[in-house]
C-alpha cells in the first residue's frame, strides 16, 4: 500500500543526467514512501539504471535534486540505510558464497550468531542453501543473481533498490522472492525495483514507466489499466509509449 506520509523516504525533484550531448533522463520527479514498492518498468537503455544509481550515489544528477531520508545524495550518511542490488554482481568469484556474505555483513557491523541466522535464512529464500561453501566462480550467472539478492537483504535495510533483480530466476522461486518483497514492505521498507517484465509490475504498489528518459505515465497498476480500459500492464506501456504527451501522474507519488 502506498503511504500518504508527506516524509518520503526518496524524493527524486526534477532530475536529469546528462552524459556530454546526450540527455539520458529528462525532468524527473518522483517519491518513494515507507512500506511501499515502486517498480521503474521500461525498456533496456530507458534511463532506469542511470536513475537508481543517483538514488544509491554512485552517481550524481546534471540537474535537479535526489533525496534519501531527507539527506542530499550523494552522500554517505545514508548509505548503511540501502540494500542495493546492481545490474551487474558486485561479488568476489574467489570466495566462497558464505565468504561473501560474512564479508558485506562485516561492513554493516553484523556478526556472530545474527549475522549466521541471516546468511542461513537467505540463502534458503534465494535456494542457495547447499551452496554457501562452493566458490563463485563456479556459480552459473542466475546463481550469482540470486546471492547479490541475498546480499542487498542482509543488513534489513530500511531502502531496497533493485535494478532487474529476478533476471535469471526460475518462476517458483521468483514468486518467493516477490512474496519476501511483499513482506519487506508491509514491515515498512522502501522498495524501487527496475524491471522489465510486465508481469512484475504489477506486484508493485505504484509503476512508473520509462522510456527514451522520461517517465511516460505513473499511478497504480489498477489505475493505469482502468485509465484506458485494458486488462495487462503490457498495453498499457504500449498505449503510452505511442502517444506525445504523457498523461498527469497519480499525485503526489510519482510525477
Amino acid at each position: 500500500m502506498v503511504s500518504s506520509d508527506p516524509s518520503p523516504t526518496i524524493r527524486i525533484q526534477n532530475v536529469s543526467r546528462r552524459f556530454g550531448a546526450q540527455e539520458v533522463l529528462r525532468d524527473i520527479t518522483m517519491d518513494v514512501h515507507p512500506g511501499s514498492i515502486v517498480g521503474l518498468l521500461g525498456p533496456s537503455g530507458s534511463g532506469k539504471t542511470t536513475l537508481i544509481k543517483m538514488i544509491a550515489g554512485s552517481d550524481a544528477p546534471t540537474g535537479g535534486t535526489v533525496h534519501v531520508h531527507g539527506q542530499l545524495m550523494p552522500t554517505l550518511t545514508v548509505l548503511p540505510q540501502i540494500g542495493y542490488m546492481a545490474q551487474s554482481d558486485a561479488l568476489y568469484m574467489e570466495l566462497s558464497a558464505r565468504e561473501n556474505m560474512e564479508f558485506f555483513g562485516a561492513l554493516y557491523d553484523l556478526s556472530g550468531r545474527k549475522l549466521r541466522d541471516r546468511i542461513e535464512q537467505l540463502a534458503a529464500l534465494v535456494n542457495l542453501g547447499g551452496d554457501l561453501d562452493r566458490p563463485i566462480g563456479l556459480f552459473s550467472g542466475g546463481m550469482k543473481r540470486r546471492l547479490s539478492l541475498a546480499i542487498a537483504l542482509l543488513h534489513e535495510p530500511t531502502i531496497l533498490i533493485l535494478d532487474e533483480p529476478t533476471v535469471g530466476i526460475d518462476p517458483v522461486l521468483r514468486k518467493s522472492v516477490w512474496a519476501e518483497l511483499r513482506g519487506y514492505a508491509d514491515a515498512g521498507t522502501s522498495i524501487l525495483v527496475t524491471t522489465h517484465v510486465m508481469d512484475e509490475a504489477d506486484k508493485c504498489d505504484t509503476v512508473a514507466m520509462i522510456r527514451d528518459g522520461r517517465v511516460i505515465a505513473s499511478d497504480t497498476p489498477e489505475k493505469l489499466k482502468a485509465g484506458i480500459s485494458v486488462s495487462t500492464i503490457e498495453e498499457v506501456f504500449l498505449h503510452y509509449s505511442s502517444v506525445r504527451e504523457p498523461p498527469p501522474p497519480a499525485p503526489g507519488v510519482v510525477s
